[in-house]
């Protein structure tokens, strides 16, 4: 069975990009990070910080790239070719234009939406069949229109969507035992089942 040996969470290094929601994945694996007890330590032969969890009966390495956003792939293929973790064992936590705040979406493969870390990764990785966790972070055209798209996402969500999109992510959180289990049909339904944070 194939399981989730490696969560990757994307963002921009750096204290003036820690609120940005470019920066949602960063967020997700400091939950994990904080959960399970682990520490961050950086790695400069994976171009990023690494730490280890044991998450039931699995060891996961979870990475945040130091890279910047457009040079994720460099990252985690990095420690991916390293420990011999083949694309489908790999989960990609990421910001989400597409999706409102307050939403998660587990998917494997398919396109990069214009994502500059999911394209990378992509190119890095040999194509695109590792899995993704789309944190919704909105699209300035509904939320904020006239806004330009990347002075959106290098930006502090409100109040508002901070609280949904943190929400969210605790609920994702509660499904990452079952991802490292393989149980990803479990882990999606919940997921995408449950009601959506106002």
């Amino acid at each position: 069975m194939t399981t989730i040996r490696l969560i990757a969470g994307l963002g921009n290094p750096g204290t003036e990009h820690e609120t940005d929601r470019h920066n949602a994945g960063f967020w997700f694996v400091d939950r994990i990070a904080r959960a399970h007890g682990t520490t961050w330590r950086s790695e400069s032969r994976f171009h990023g910080d690494v730490a280890r969890a044991q998450i039931g009966s699995t060891d996961v390495w979870l990475l945040k790239p130091t890279t910047y956003m457009n040079r994720s792939g460099q990252s985690v293929s990095s420690l991916a070719r390293f420990y011999r973790i083949s694309p489908a064992e790999i989960l990609v936590a990421h910001d989400e234009l597409d999706l409102p705040p307050g939403t998660v979406r587990l998917k494997l493969g398919g396109g990069s939406g214009g994502h500059n870390g999911l394209k990378d990764i992509s190119a890095a990785m040999g194509g695109p069949q590792y899995w993704r966790l789309r944190i919704g972070i909105g699209h300035p055209r509904d939320l904020y229109p006239g806004r330009e798209v990347i002075d959106f996402v290098l930006a502090r969500p409100s109040r508002d969507e901070q609280q949904a999109i943190d929400a969210r992510m605790d609920l994702a959180l509660d499904q990452v035992p079952a991802l490292t289990q393989g149980h990803f049909e479990r882990a999606g339904q919940r997921l995408h089942t449950q009601a959506r944070t106002p």
